[in-house]
């Protein structure tokens, strides 16, 4: 407890100078690109006068420089305001908690879902390499890698949806429904089984074959010779020895697809019309709104931070040895 108390500490504080290199540059990087809202507005609206432009620029704040705007965003920073959307015209804070809980709906569904299969079916492959089930769960694993989620996606909708009529083809729940509790929980969970099995199914096949490579190296050390010599069965060796030492490069891939996944769903809400995080951030892009720009950035990087403190935590459970210099010293 005490190791992970003192690795969970150390990750922390090592993580703020992080995100404020993150905002510095993420801001400049801002700046520098050309255009910003008030060409985005005038090109909606069709053009504009100076004296438009103008106060458009000082009600935005834009007719500052590049770093007294840089401090009052830190400043900001500071009291957790994230500041005020320009192609939204609402919090930024507010945006962000709105959609954020979508995409970590999809996200940990997928992630969930692909982590647990990916690896039972690698024990299942990495159990007896060689052997024909090996080979086809790896035959399937490497079809399955290379099939695109955004085709997956479509396909899934014109079967699942179009011609069987199983389940819905978009968004995330029946609009205006009325339905609340129980109700209200399957239906989501209807409109997520798409998009879930078109994220998920191709992270399955690469948890699959990290598993199955971790097992069959695992398999030829040294210790695992020593447990066959003892005598130990082999149902014992494929579990507490072989399959746990080889979640070690496992949970390190899971750290970065899960990472991975907040920029890998925006192709995934887009296909299924799931107002997520990923379609908040292309809304930004095209409205060159900085503001929320600079928020979904910056909460990817927390987001991101904290799920490597995750897989920290969890790698140091699966491996004694991991934090346990941090924790003597």
């Amino acid at each position: 407890m005490k190791r992970a108390i003192v690795l969970l500490r150390r990750r922390l504080i090592g993580s703020i100078p992080v995100l404020l290199i993150v905002v510095v540059l993420t801001f400049l990087l801002l700046e520098a690109a050309s255009g910003d809202a008030v060409d985005a507005y005038l090109v909606s609206m069709g053009g504009g006068d100076a004296a438009l432009v103008e106060t458009l620029r000082q009600s935005y704040g834009l007719d500052q420089s590049v770093w007294a705007r840089l401090l009052l965003y830190l400043q900001a920073l500071a009291h957790l305001d994230l500041g005020w959307s320009v192609a939204f015209n609402r919090p930024v804070l507010a945006l962000i908690c709105e959609r954020l809980p979508n995409t970590l709906l999809l996200m940990g569904t997928s992630t969930a879902l692909s982590f647990c299969l990916g690896s039972l079916l690698g024990i299942a492959a990495g159990a007896k390499p060689g052997s024909p089930r090996d080979r086809l769960l790896s035959a399937g694993s490497l079809v399955l890698y290379a099939v695109p989620g955004f085709w997956l996606g479509l396909v899934l909708v014109i079967v699942f949806s179009v011609w069987l009529r199983w389940l819905p083809t978009s968004g995330l729940e029946t609009i205006a429904s009325g339905k609340h509790g129980w109700d209200r929980a399957l239906d989501i969970a209807r409109h997520l089984v798409l998009p879930v099995c078109a994220l998920g199914v191709i992270y399955l096949a690469l948890f699959l074959r990290v598993m199955r490579a971790g097992m069959a190296d695992v398999w030829r050390q040294d210790y695992i010779l020593f447990a066959k010599a003892r005598g130990l069965s082999r149902r014992r060796i494929l579990f507490r020895h072989v399959a746990r030492n080889a979640l070690l490069p496992l949970v390190t891939v899971l750290g970065l697809q899960s990472a991975a996944m907040i920029g890998g769903s925006v192709v995934i809400e887009s296909v299924f019309a799931i107002p997520g995080f990923g379609r908040l951030a292309q809304e930004a892009v095209s409205g060159r709104d900085a503001p929320l720009l600079m928020g979904i950035i910056l909460v990817s990087a927390v987001m991101v931070i904290l799920v490597n403190v995750a897989v920290d935590l969890l790698y140091a459970a699966l491996d004694p040895r991991v934090g346990a210099s941090e924790a003597a010293s």
